[in-house]
C-alpha cells in the first residue's frame, strides 16, 4: 500500500501529561492536543509500520543510521526531555514504551539510501543478533510513538546526518518512501521535530532573535504546503535559531514531493525555550 500517513510532530517531554507536575499540566496544552489529534489521524490512516525520523538517535559521522534492531524500548521520567540535552529526567513520573522494530523495512530503508547515494549504515546495541537486541529508544522517538501507535504498530527509527549537505537530505527521503512503496504495508512517516532552541535566555542554548524568525518561517511554510520553501532557509539562521527539526523537515519533504499530499497545520507553540509544532499530511 506504501505511505498512507505523514506527521512532523514534536518530542518535548512536556507534551505527555502524565510526565507533568500539575502545576504544569497546561504548559503545553495546544501541543498536547495537537499530538492527540495526530494520535486519531494515525489511528484512522491504520498503518502496519511507522519510520521516524529522529534527531536525538545515535549520530553517524558521515552517514544516515537505520535502527536494525529487533526491539526498540526507552523510559522518559518527568523533566526529561525538556532540557537541550538527553536527560532522563529525576522525577518520580515516568512513561515507558517497548515497540517491536520492523526490521525488514528497516533494511530496505538501507538498501534504499545506498542505492540513491547517500552513505546509510545500520546499526544495534546490545546483544551481537540484532533480530534479539534492544535498542535505546531515545525521546524524539519515544514521544511521537506515545501518541501514534504505542507498542501497537512496529517501528523503524531513521537518524538523519547534519554533516551531509541539505539536498543529500531531500534525496534521503526520496530514497525512503521508494522503500516504503516496495514494502507493500501501509506504512506512516514520522518526522520528530522540535524547532528553535533559542527562545529564552535561561534555556541551555541562551536568547537569539533568530528562534522566533526561524518558527514563524517554518509555520509560514508549513500552513502553506511547501516544504521545498525550507531550502531557502539561510544556513546562518538555521544554526543561530539552533532547531532540533530542519533535517527531519527536509526528509519529510522529499518523501512527499512529485505527489499530492494535503497538509494540515494543527498547532504551533513555544512554551519555554523551544517551538513546538503539530502538522498531519494525507494523500490528497
Amino acid at each position: 500500500m506504501g505511505l498512507v500517513f505523514a506527521a512532523i510532530a514534536p518530542h518535548g517531554g512536556l507534551a505527555i501529561a502524565e510526565l507533568c507536575a500539575e502545576e504544569d499540566r497546561d504548559l503545553a496544552l495546544a501541543t498536547r492536543r495537537g499530538l492527540e489529534e495526530l494520535g486519531r489521524r494515525f489511528d484512522a490512516a491504520a498503518p502496519e509500520a511507522t519510520v521516524v525520523l529522529t534527531p536525538h538517535g545515535i549520530h553517524v559521522e558521515g552517514a544516515m543510521a537505520v535502527v536494525t534492531s529487533g526491539t526498540l524500548a526507552g523510559e522518559l521520567r518527568e523533566g526529561g526531555a525538556t532540557r537541550g540535552a538527553f536527560d532522563p529526567g529525576a522525577g518520580t513520573r515516568s512513561v515507558s514504551l517497548k515497540v517491536p522494530a520492523d526490521r525488514d523495512l528497516a533494511r530496505q530503508c538501507i538498501e534504499a539510501l545506498r542505492a540513491g547515494g547517500i552513505s546509510a549504515v545500520g546499526v544495534s546495541y546490545g546483544g551481537n543478533d540484532a533480530a534479539t537486541a534492544t535498542f535505546p529508544m531515545d525521546w524524539a522517538v519515544l514521544v511521537p510513538l506515545y501518541f501514534m501507535g504505542r507498542e501497537r504498530v512496529p517501528a523503524t527509527a531513521v537518524a538523519p546526518a547534519r554533516d551531509m549537505p541539505f539536498d543529500a537530505h531531500v534525496r534521503a527521503g526520496e530514497a525512503l518512501r521508494g522503500a516504503i512503496e516496495r514494502s507493500a504495508k501501509r506504512v506512516a512517516l514520522i518526522a520528530s521535530c522540535d524547532h528553535a532552541h533559542t527562545h529564552d535566555e535561561a534555556g541551555p542554548y541562551g536568547y537569539s532573535a533568530a528562534a522566533r524568525t526561524f518558527d514563524a518561517l517554518v509555520v509560514d511554510i508549513v500552513r502553506r504546503g511547501d516544504l521545498g520553501a525550507l531550502l531557502a532557509i539561510e544556513a546562518q539562521l538555521i544554526a543561530d535559531a539552533k532547531p532540533d527539526s530542519y533535517w527531519q523537515m527536509l526528509m519529510l519533504h522529499g518523501a512527499l514531493a512529485g505527489e499530492r499530499w494535503s497538509g494540515e497545520l494543527l498547532s504551533y507553540e513555544a512554551p519555554t525555550y523551544f517551538g513546538m509544532l503539530c502538522a498531519s499530511y494525507r494523500p490528497a
